[in-house]
């Protein structure tokens, strides 16, 4: 199961407060803003800044 649209659309950056896209695979939430990736596990987004990862 994929995440929500409308979850989607009022999930932000809990850095910056930008706006997040879903990653090509699915797998991920990545800021361009910041450069960070928010992963997804089990359709959950981790959205810890200290958990993110540096986008490639």
């Amino acid at each position: 199961m994929a995440l929500d649209k409308e979850l989607l659309d009022i999930l932000v950056c809990p850095k910056c407060k930008g706006a997040l896209e879903l990653s090509p695979a699915g797998d991920a939430l990545h800021c361009l803003a910041c450069k960070l990736k928010y992963r997804i596990e089990d359709d959950i987004p981790i959205m810890l800044i200290d958990e993110a990862s540096p986008l490639d």
